[in-house]
């Protein structure tokens, strides 16, 4: 049986590359992508642009679902849009946070309820949410100090929004997963001045990111539904040893 695939976000870094990882894979049927512009980009074999798709708004799940097949079934949902605006303690911004938590944990709420409504979400589908190592409360350190408020805290809300999902769906046979996909040489890590950490901080290509956030995918079922994971294990989060202790596996399910 052919898979289908959603991902949301597509247009750049870690989506992108997922885009092109699943077209390429010769069990995909089609791939299906988003991105918020109002004309996508140039088309490629097996993918199909779902334009206008706005997680700041609040029909963002009726504008995805009037554009994907009826009767469509998908194998594989992954929210993968994110916004990272940087914050610290003296310069907090009202704008940038509303912007985060609607983007993070909000709209993934409106977008599953509509696509399990549908019927494209059904039994054996995986919900994937792209999360953040920085969600984990347990994780805070002061070794890293405090700051960047509504990033971690939306993560931290997406978390939440990830296992209540999980509980909703358990018994339509749907399993939501929460993942860390890795520290990544992105453009939103280098806006906030991340790009200085990168080598330190073990930080991989969108594409080697995509590959180990694939193989996982693959082997992630309803026995983990409601769980939160790092794909990767703990070699780019920089409080794992002192919080967890060494010898870490990988993957590495994530504390909350």
């Amino acid at each position: 049986m052919s898979d289908n695939i959603l991902i949301i976000g597509a247009t750049r870094g870690l989506g992108a590359s997922l885009r092109d990882l699943y077209a390429s894979k010769p069990s995909t049927e089609r791939v299906f992508v988003t991105t918020r512009a109002d004309k996508a980009p140039e088309s490629q074999p097996r993918v199909s642009w779902i334009p206008n798709v706005d997680l700041t708004k609040p029909d963002v799940g009726q504008k995805l679902l009037s554009q994907l097949p009826s009767s469509l079934y998908l194998s594989t949902v992954i929210i993968n849009a994110g916004y990272f605006g940087f914050e610290s303690f003296d310069t907090p911004d009202w704008d940038k946070e509303v912007q985060m938590y609607t983007t993070s944990a909000i709209a993934p709420v409106f977008i599953v309820q509509q696509l399990v409504k549908a019927g494209a979400v059904t039994k054996g589908s995986k919900v994937i949410l792209v999360s953040s190592e920085s969600g984990s409360i347990t994780l805070r350190h002061e070794k890293e100090g405090g700051g960047n408020y509504g990033h971690h805290a939306s993560k931290a809300a997406l978390n939440m929004v990830g296992k209540l999902l999980s509980l909703d769906l358990r018994s339509s046979g749907v399993a939501v997963g929460l993942v860390h996909p890795g520290f990544m040489r992105t453009e939103m890590t280098k806006s906030v001045g991340f790009d200085k950490y990168w080598d330190a901080g073990g930080a991989v290509t969108p594409d080697e990111a995509a590959q180990s956030l694939a193989v996982f995918i693959d082997g992630f079922d309803i026995s983990k539904t409601g769980q939160y994971w790092a794909p990767r294990g703990p070699r780019d989060i920089g409080t794992a040893e002192a919080v967890l202790g060494a010898d870490l596996p990988t993957p590495l399910q994530l504390p909350w």
